[in-house]
Order: C-alpha cells, then structure tokens, then sequence
C-alpha cells in the first residue's frame, strides 16, 4: 500500500511502535511531524511498526512508497548519524543475513561481478547525464578550490593525473572506466594512451563515444582477465565493488599489471570500521553486493604487494558532490519523468541525501591512495 505525498501529514498513531521510535529520536534533533525541515512527517500510521520490523530497508522503502516526506534528508539523516542511530537502525536479522552471505559466498565473483553494472549503472545514461556534470565523473568532486560541480570533477581528474605523474605516451590502464571521464581526460590533457574497462554495457558505449578519436580502449572486461603492462594504473570510485574476499586478488592484479617503476592511484570510499556489513536498502536497490573497505582492510590487502607511498581523505567533499548531484535530479526530472516515474525519483533523492548526510556527519570518507612497487627516490603528492 502506498500513500499520497501530496496528502499532509497523518496523526501519529498511538501504538508501542510510535513510541519506540520517538524514544530512538530523542536527542537527535529530529522530531515526527514537527516544523524543522529535518523532521519527519508521517503520512501512513503503519510506518512505524515497518521500520522496527524492517530497519533501513524498511525506512527507504517506506519512501519511495510515499509513506513519509521530509524536506532536507541530508540534514535528517546527518543529525540520525551523529546521534549514534547508524548501526542501531539495522535489525538483528540484517546483520545476521548479511554475515551469513558474506561468509559462505563470494558475493563479488567473476559470475557475479556484472551484477551492479546491469541494476545500477545500466539504469540509463540519459538519467545520468541529467544528474552529473559534463564530465561523466560519477564519484567525488575535489573541491578546495572549485566552486562548481564541473569544476571540482575537472580539479580531482588533475589532481588524480598530477599524482600519477602522467607523461605523453604513457599507457594508463583505468580499472573501473565509467563512461570515460578520466580516459578522456588523460588522453586530451596528458597525451596518454588509455585503456579502460567497465563492466556496465551503458557505460562502455558512451565512453567509446566520448572518447573517439583519442588514444582510448574501452573494455567490457572484468579487471581479473586483464593482461598487459602499464606505466599508469588509475581506480576512481570502483573498489567499492570489490568485495573483502577479493581485496588481495585485486592488489595482486595491480601488481602484475604495473610496470616496475610505475604509479597506482587508488580513488574510493572508506568505511570507518573494519566490519563487513552493507546497508540493506543501499545494497538492494542502489550497489548490489557493494561493501566499503576499512583503512585495515586496504593496508593488509596491500601489504607484500605494494609500497603506500601516499594516502589523502577529502570524504568532506562528498557532501556537496552529492547534493549538487541532487539538485540536478531535482531541476533535470521532468525531461525523464515519463521514462522514470516517481518512485525512481524518489528511491534517488533518498540515496543522494542520505549519502550526503552521512559524508557531513563525517560516518564514511573518500580516499585518494597512491602506491608503486618500491620504485627509488622521493613521492611528495600534489595537492
């Protein structure tokens, strides 16, 4: 059953599962029904038995069907992190699912590993090219000095390219290509000679667009069957999608690829805690068998194979990625509406806000990693 969010809100239901939540909330700043734009306005009285039952699938679900409105989910969801209700809003039996899975199944596998690409970014490139910049860069923005969406995706490609110290000529392998943003980049600025894989058909022939006439290659293509040598390798927002069973296979992957004097630059969301665990409603309609690696998890996996030679966390630049990214869907929707309809509408306002959230309130964070193979000399990182 679903309710009108056009409908105002709904008294709120005397029930035990009205006052567990309210009893959860209290604290935080955020109140049901109240006149904040962080508040919570109810609008079906079912909503809260819902989310103690089914925690933050529960609540997202419960969104998207139009069962609660709030104008600012950024702020809401910041203030819930903050408040310490992040992994207290999962249910036991989430955790427990999860950590049977993750246990007995790689979730990550080669026969697995076309999975997100085909749910989420085989979605449309349409609806992606209304909601980033025209660089196609879907992953954070650097903005130290950028004051604009485009300019802080044009700053973290040069700043990811400065690090790496590209060259003319250089062969650049990009693990995770996207629709070419950084190959098209490399290649126009730097004069390198690029190949990207993806495993998103979407992605792959809109890269092949864009990067036409380039020294670009893009490969539909898992990043274990690769061959080759690079001078470059670059991983921008991909890792994400590894999984913990595969973090070493992936690094020994990058080992055998790099040239021995060579680069990797490694551009991914860090988890503050070294548990395996994913958001239920993140990994049901967002990333499937998406998990964020911990700062442990990265140096261990690492370790033997390649030398750190510098490691940067701009995670507070999130933030204004993501609602710079929500403010396109917002003004953009009504050209894809008719192919997209409302709940897909929703379930992304939902994702961008809550991401937002949780980068302001400083629960997850991007790194930018650099690594040789124990190449001579100094690395002094630009930044």
């Amino acid at each position: 059953m679903t309710s009108d969010p056009r409908i105002g809100p709904v008294p709120l239901p005397d029930t035990r599962a009205r006052r567990v939540v309210e009893q959860l909330l209290e604290g935080s700043g955020v109140t049901l029904n109240g006149s904040a734009d962080w508040d919570i306005q109810v609008h079906h009285p079912d909503l809260f038995s819902r989310v103690l039952h089914q925690g933050t699938l529960g609540l997202g679900e419960a969104y998207m069907d139009g069962w609660w409105e709030c104008p600012r989910i950024d702020e809401m969801a910041c203030r819930l992190l903050m408040h310490g209700l992040g992994e207290r809003a999962h249910t036991p039996s989430e955790r427990l699912m999860y950590r049977l899975q993750t246990g007995f199944f790689n979730l990550q596998s080669k026969a697995r590993a076309y999975i997100v690409g085909e749910a989420h970014y085989d979605l449309g490139n349409d609806l992606f090219e209304r909601m980033l910049d025209p660089t196609m860069c879907y992953s954070c923005g650097y903005w130290k000095r950028a004051d604009s969406l485009h300019q802080a995706q044009l700053d973290k490609l040069d700043l990811a390219a400065r690090k790496l110290e590209l060259e003319p000529g250089m062969r650049v392998l990009d693990i995770g290509c996207g629709w070419g943003s950084f190959a098209e980049y490399a290649a126009h600025h730097y004069r390198a000679e690029v190949t990207g894989i993806t495993i998103s058909h979407e992605q792959a022939a809109l890269a092949r667009e864009r990067c036409d006439g380039l020294p670009v290659e893009i490969l539909l293509q898992d990043y274990r069957d690769l061959d080759g040598r690079f001078d470059r390798i670059v991983s921008i927002g991909m890792f994400e999608h590894v999984g913990h069973r595969n973090y070493a296979t992936y690094f020994k992957t990058v080992e055998r690829l790099l040239e021995p004097d060579g680069l990797f630059l490694l551009h991914t969301i860090g988890s503050n805690s070294s548990d395996i665990t994913a958001d239920p409603w993140v990994n049901k309609y967002i990333f499937p068998n998406g998990v964020l690696p911990s700062a442990m998890h990265i140096a261990r996996a690492a370790e033997g194979h390649l030398l750190l030679e510098d490691w940067q966390n701009f995670g507070a630049d999130y933030d204004p990625t993501l609602m710079a990214w929500l403010a396109n869907i917002d003004a953009n929707w009504h050209q894809i509406a008719d192919v997209y309809g409302e709940r897909i509408r929703r379930m992304f306002r939902y994702y961008l806000s809550v991401c937002a959230g949780a980068f302001r309130a400083r629960d997850l964070q991007l790194w930018q990693l650099v690594f040789s193979r124990g190449r001579a000399g100094r690395y002094d990182a630009p930044r």
